[in-house]
């Protein structure tokens, strides 16, 4: 039995929106996605506050997701919707 079929694990990563860091402890990763940053997650970002003409920015925390995505591929030699071809 020939494997025609060879499916990709891509990773993919994304990191949710900057917020204090006080806030940060309950936030989610989207619907999917895993959290892999703990507690109030990685001061690295700003946030933003608009007061009347005045915009100050503030030191921020954000969480780290991911989310493995199989990507249906052929093998080598193989093609097609079937991964038939030859």
């Amino acid at each position: 039995q020939v494997k025609k079929q060879c499916d990709q694990k891509l990773l993919i990563r994304m990191k949710t929106k900057c917020v204090p860091c006080s806030l940060n402890l309950d936030t989610q990763c989207p619907a999917g996605y895993t959290k892999i940053t703990n507690g109030t997650g990685i001061p690295d970002c700003r946030y933003y506050l608009e007061i009347k003409t005045h915009t100050l920015a503030f030191a921020g925390c954000r969480h780290r997701c991911v989310k493995e995505f199989e990507q249906p591929e052929c093998c080598q030699g193989h093609w097609g919707p079937d991964c038939m071809g030859k």
